[in-house]
């Protein structure tokens, strides 16, 4: 599976951006599909996942309300629309996926990643 993702740039805050993760590949292998960041100094973090098959969500608290995740299986494409952005929302952001059934909020379970996307905040 390979992953593409896409949207990141400058917003300021309360601003919003729309991140897309587009896979090619054997996608049909893939369970959930996520987005998780990493700022600098700071470890990976997860941020929200779906569910291919049935569309469920899982969101990390800081996001919730916030963020959407979305995925359009027809263009093997996910979306992570994000509004109401903070300062402390900046970091690149990654896109995964992965077969996993369960604890599908930890890095660790993703076994493809794409190659990030930068979203800067400003205050």
């Amino acid at each position: 599976v390979q992953l593409q993702a896409s949207g990141g740039g400058l917003v300021q805050a309360g601003g919003s951006l729309r991140l897309s993760c587009a896979a090619s590949g054997r996608t049909f292998s893939s369970n959930f599909m996520g987005w998780f960041r990493q700022a600098p100094g700071k470890e990976r973090e997860f941020v929200a996942t779906v569910r291919l098959i049935d569309g469920y969500t899982s969101y990390a608290d800081s996001v919730k309300g916030r963020f959407t995740i979305s995925r359009d299986n027809a263009k093997k494409t996910v979306y992570l629309q994000m509004n109401n952005l903070k300062p402390e929302d900046t970091a690149v952001y990654y896109c995964a996926a992965t077969q996993a059934n369960y604890y599908y909020r930890d890095y660790a379970q993703y076994n493809y990643w794409g190659q990030g996307t930068l979203v800067t905040v400003s205050s």
